[in-house]
């Protein structure tokens, strides 16, 4: 079983409905117990760093992403699910994330005529062999839509890497843990084959 979690942002059912066209057994929920139950966890989002963890944090579902973790089954997290990782956001803040992994969220710094949001498809560029990417070419593009972008503290954690006025971290890979700043569930065959991969490993 594969937990969706609802941390109360956007964006939901369009990944729950990807997993399930992919093959895999997707629950979206808001209880702490079904998320330490699952195989496998998935952290989707759209919005504001802070709503989602005042909202995580405030319903228990912060502990228990921490506790799946940490116990080593599989997380995807996409968009937010990435962000909230770090130890904070300056988006409204500073405000303090999850912690699970080293670093910061930070604004997209000004690139002259360069938009922020940054929306749009983009390319990525692989900095290992990642396996939910088996099947998906070298600099594949993915979808973004994003104002702000994590800064890992170590740079051996970045699994992906996209250029938009400098190269910023577009997924960390860490042990169990896979994040990425794109949108799979919006990057049509590409985003597919990673739901599909992620929802068939073992």
């Amino acid at each position: 079983m594969i937990a969706v979690v609802d941390s109360g942002s956007g964006n939901l059912r369009s990944v729950e409905r990807a997993l399930a066209h992919v093959g895999g057994a997707p629950i979206l929920t808001r209880d702490p117990e079904v998320v330490r139950r699952a195989d496998k966890v998935v952290v989707p989002g759209q919005g504001a760093f802070a709503d989602c963890m005042a909202s995580m944090t405030r319903s228990g579902l912060a502990d228990a992403v921490r506790e799946v973790v940490g116990a080593g089954r599989p997380y995807l997290g996409i968009c937010l699910g990435l962000q909230i990782l770090f130890e904070d956001s300056e988006e409204h803040g500073p405000v303090a994330g999850l912690g699970i992994l080293r670093g910061h969220v930070v604004r997209f710094p000004h690139h002259g005529q360069l938009k922020v949001p940054h929306i749009g498809w983009n390319q990525v560029r692989s900095m290992r062999d990642e396996p939910l990417l088996s099947g998906i070419a070298d600099e594949a593009h993915f979808y973004f839509i994003h104002s702000y972008v994590a800064v890992p503290a170590e740079s051996r954690q970045v699994a992906l890497t996209c250029d938009y006025g400098g190269p910023f971290c577009a997924a960390v890979r860490v042990n169990n843990l896979f994040a990425c700043q794109f949108h799979p569930e919006k990057s049509q065959a590409v985003g597919l084959r990673l739901l599909e991969n992620f929802a068939s490993a073992r």
